[in-house]
C-alpha cells in the first residue's frame, strides 16, 4: 500500500497540515499509522468531512485533550506542559532548568550535570505536569472548591512538606503565611471567603480576562493553603481561559519582578498586572498560530 505524509495530504486537499495530523489523531482517516511523530496516510484515503459540530472560534481545549490523550509528541501540548511547568515552578523558586524541565516531561527521567538537585523540585515538575493534565481534562466543568483542592492535592503529594502534620496537603491552611509580601486572609476565615469567592465568581458570565484576573487576585489575596497558593491560581487560570475560550497565557520567570509588583497595587491600578498577563496572552498566540490555532 503507498502512503503519503500529513504534508503531502494537506497539499492535496487543500488542509493545513495540523488539520491533517488532528484528524488522525481523532481517527477520522481510515488506515492512517502514526511511526515516532509522523503520520503514514494511505494514499487513497478520502478527504475528510468537517464535523459541523466543530467550532473555529476555541479549538484549543479540544487539541489539548486529543493531544494529551494520544501522547503526541511536539505539538501544543507538549509546549504547554514543558514551558508552564518550568516557568510557574521557576517564579516558585524551583531551580529546574527549561532543559531538565523538557527532558523529564519526554524522558521520564532526570539528569544532573555538576550541581545537586532537590528532590522536591523533581517532585513538584512531575507534579505540575499531572496539574495541567488536571485542568485538561476538567476545564469544562468550571471551578469549585473541590478542584481547586485537588489541584492542589496533585501538586504537593510526595513533598517534603506532605510529610509535615501541619501542612494539609488538599487542604487549608492551619497557620497564617509567612514570607510572603502581601497580606493573606487568617486561617479560620478561609473557608467562608473562599465560598464567597466562588459565589461572586461564578455570577460573572459571560467570563472576560478581567474577570478571571480579579478571581485570581481575589485568590491571592486569601492564599487559603500553606504553599503553592501562586501555582494553583496560575493552574485556575489556564482553566477558565480554556473553557471561556480566552487565549491563556504563561507568565514567564523574568516577569516575576513586573508581576509581584501588579500583584501589589492591583486595587490602586489594574493596568499593570493586565498588560503583563496580554503580553504573555500576544506570546501564546504566537505558539498557537504556529500550529496553526486561531
Amino acid at each position: 500500500m503507498k502512503y503519503m505524509s500529513a504534508k503531502e495530504a494537506a497539499a492535496v486537499w487543500n488542509l493545513s497540515e495540523r488539520s491533517i495530523q488532528e484528524y488522525c489523531m481523532q481517527g477520522r482517516i481510515g488506515g492512517a499509522v502514526l511511526h515516532g511523530n509522523t503520520w503514514n496516510i494511505p494514499a487513497a484515503s478520502q478527504k475528510p468531512v468537517r464535523n459541523s459540530k466543530e467550532t473555529a472560534s476555541s479549538p484549543l481545549l479540544g487539541i489539548l485533550r486529543r493531544e494529551k490523550e494520544s501522547q503526541f509528541m511536539g505539538g501544543i501540548y507538549h509546549r504547554l506542559q514543558i514551558d508552564m511547568t518550568y516557568h510557574s515552578n521557576r517564579i516558585a523558586e524551583n531551580r529546574l532548568t527549561h532543559e531538565q524541565t523538557q527532558y523529564l516531561f519526554e524522558t521520564k527521567q532526570i539528569y544532573i550535570a555538576d550541581r545537586a538537585v532537590r528532590v522536591d523540585d523533581i517532585v513538584e515538575a512531575v507534579n505540575h505536569f499531572n496539574c495541567i493534565d488536571l485542568v485538561i481534562e476538567q476545564a469544562s466543568s468550571g471551578v469549585s472548591e473541590q478542584f481547586i483542592k485537588e489541584l492542589h492535592r496533585a501538586l504537593k503529594i510526595g513533598t517534603t512538606d506532605a510529610y509535615k502534620d501541619w501542612f494539609f496537603v488538599g487542604n487549608y491552611k492551619s497557620f497564617s503565611n509567612t514570607g510572603s509580601p502581601l497580606p493573606s486572609s487568617s486561617p479560620e476565615y478561609v473557608s467562608q471567603k473562599m465560598k464567597e469567592l466562588l459565589d461572586t465568581y461564578r455570577t460573572a458570565s459571560p467570563k472576560r480576562l478581567e474577570d478571571i484576573l480579579e478571581f485570581y487576585m481575589r485568590f491571592e489575596a486569601i492564599k487559603p493553603f500553606q504553599s503553592g497558593n501562586g501555582r494553583v491560581g496560575r493552574l485556575l487560570m489556564l482553566s477558565e481561559c480554556l473553557r471561556n475560550g480566552i487565549v491563556p497565557f504563561i507568565l514567564f520567570k523574568d516577569m516575576k519582578p513586573s508581576y509581584h509588583h501588579g500583584l501589589s497595587i492591583w486595587h490602586q491600578e489594574r493596568s499593570v498586572l493586565r498588560d503583563i498577563c496580554l503580553e504573555a496572552q500576544h506570546h501564546f498566540q504566537s505558539i498557537m498560530e504556529h500550529f496553526s490555532i486561531v
